[in-house]
């Protein structure tokens, strides 16, 4: 006779403390994630080695967020440097804004296969593996594979699950043609979501991962998977062909920062939007926020700078080839100045309309001073709504983001990477390692890092208390969705700002975050996030 509960009730508040270890520590949204970074470094691996096992247990056990058939970024401070990598996609070379506007379409797509690029995320876990790790590639990918011959889903992730059930139900693919039925095969085989605690498993998942660590990603990129992928493309009619797979290769890229308050923020510079968090903190550090958090002109400022910082990144940030301004010129000192005159006392209402996302977010750490920052999503959720047939791979919908306006930076491209929401994050402070630190969710991210940030530099915060804080998302004109934690006092005062305050029961619009940081006993404290099945394993 086993207890009959609800997994998805939770009507009393729980507390959550700092997790302190010294040879090593894995955060994530997923506790068998989580395991599997923590036993590859207990196997002898780096953080790297963690991040590289946890990043591809993250598409088993989280596929409501991430696949195999997404992108991914990673920051990654080993021998008193931070490196970056860039491994997002490309659209293919066949790509055609025109053949869409002419056809009729007045906006990129969401599903299907218009919206498909290179998947970058297996490069990832090799390049990573290459130059860092110290276990072979097979060794980090090992509890992955082992996972999709079945594990017990979690509440958070089995909740999404439903709803993308529903949503790929009625809104896009079970009438929309038979390019869609793998997913349904895949995903839900008996015609419905597992249940938090149901075991769920993907043998077509188990075989594709094998043969990623086999092969060090190439099978995906110029063998057997990317002939698989080739032919599901070729069958209908898609932009992506083998070629396209073949002449991808993931960038390492210099990180860009900024200093605030004597700390260096870093984020992975444009393809991706990071750098809207620094314009914000670059207008943010001429405020004097000493004291208590909660007060009403500095959520303002807060508010009001990243509103500025998303209006020139969403006119400005793209694939940095095609870039009209420099990320130098968009993080000058001078540009701060002028973008901070903009903020007064009463709420703006700027036009760029920020939107959904589905992401994970992982950060690992180890005795030898080595720490990972690193980010992987599908988009929205499980993506384009695609699986190739009997590989468990998920395409993700990053080149939704694209624009097809052509006096747009971002405008859709042959071979041209997208505008792309997933930023890892990092802290550094004189040279010298703080921590790793994300907040997942789409157009959220770089109002969860301005957020977590803040919280720890100005308000004192622990890196726990930094996560549990009550959050906002801004998300178009001068409407800010905010959680039930925040106080009433600060929606009123806020409200008579002109800010049109939303009250959400639902926490999953405000992402989802992990953080650890160095402490000045040369030991590693770890925050994680409430929002979801958030775990740190520490060592």
């Amino acid at each position: 006779m086993s207890l009959d509960f609800d997994a998805q009730r939770y009507p009393y508040p729980s507390r959550r403390t700092v997790v302190y270890g010294s040879q090593g520590m894995v955060a994530t949204g997923q506790p068998l994630a989580t395991q599997a970074g923590l036993e590859v470094l207990k196997k002898g691996g780096n953080a790297i080695d963690a991040a590289i096992a946890t990043a591809a247990c993250l598409t088993v056990v989280e596929p409501t967020a991430n696949g195999i058939g997404g992108d991914a970024f990673a920051l990654v401070w080993t021998q008193n440097k931070l490196y970056g990598l860039n491994a997002s996609g490309f659209s293919p070379k066949a790509a055609s804004a025109e053949a869409l506007t002419h056809a009729g379409i007045k906006e990129m797509p969401q599903y299907g296969w218009y919206p498909v690029t290179v998947p970058g995320a297996p490069s990832a876990w090799a390049a990573l593996s290459k130059r860092f790790g110290r276990l072979p590639l097979t060794e980090a990918l090992k509890p992955a594979i082992a996972y999709a011959s079945g594990y017990p889903v979690s509440p958070t992730v089995s909740r999404l699950w439903k709803k993308a059930l529903a949503d790929y139900t009625v809104n896009y693919t079970k009438n929309k043609g038979e390019e869609f039925k793998p997913w349904f095969e895949t995903f839900c085989p008996s015609g419905k979501a597992p249940e938090a605690g149901e075991i769920w498993s993907s043998p077509g998942h188990a075989e594709t991962l094998t043969l990623i660590a086999e092969t060090g990603s190439e099978a995906f990129y110029r063998g057997a998977l990317a002939e698989k992928i080739g032919r599901f493309a070729q069958k209908y009619g898609a932009w992506l062909t083998v070629s396209d797979l073949a002449g991808y290769e993931p960038e390492w890229v210099e990180p860009i920062s900024v200093n605030y308050r004597g700390y260096d923020v870093w984020e992975i510079p444009p393809n991706g939007h990071g750098i809207t968090a620094l314009m914000a903190f670059n207008i943010l550090k001429a405020y004097d926020f000493s004291g208590s958090r909660e007060n009403e002109t500095t959520y303002h400022r807060i508010i009001e700078a990243l509103k500025l910082a998303f209006i020139d990144a969403q006119h400005h940030v793209a694939d940095p080839r095609f870039m009209k301004y420099t990320v130098k010129e968009l993080l000058s000192e001078a540009y701060a100045d002028e973008r901070r005159k903009q903020i007064g006392p009463s709420a703006l209402d700027p036009v760029p309309t920020p939107s959904k996302g589905g992401t994970v977010y992982l950060a690992t750490a180890d005795g030898e001073d080595n720490m990972v920052s690193m980010i992987q999503s599908n988009y929205m959720g499980f993506g384009s709504g695609l699986v190739v047939p009997g590989t468990g791979i998920a395409l993700h919908n990053r080149g939704s983001n694209f624009s097809l306006d052509p006096k747009s930076p971002n405008v859709l491209a042959p071979s041209k990477k997208p505008y792309h929401t997933i930023i890892p994050g990092f802290l550094s402070k004189d040279g010298k390692a703080v921590g790793p630190f994300g907040v997942m969710g789409g157009f959220m991210q770089p109002q969860g890092h301005v957020q977590v940030v803040t919280n720890m530099i100005d308000f004192g915060m622990n890196p726990q208390e930094a996560l549990d804080a009550p959050r906002w998302q801004w998300t178009k004109g001068k409407t800010l969705q905010v959680e039930h934690g925040l106080s009433n006092a600060i929606a009123l005062s806020l409200a008579a700002r002109g800010h049109d305050i939303q009250m959400l029961p639902d926490p999953t619009p405000f992402g989802r975050g992990e953080i650890i940081v160095k402490t000045s006993y040369g030991t590693l404290a770890g925050g994680t996030e409430p929002r979801t099945d958030g775990s740190i394993a520490a060592w």
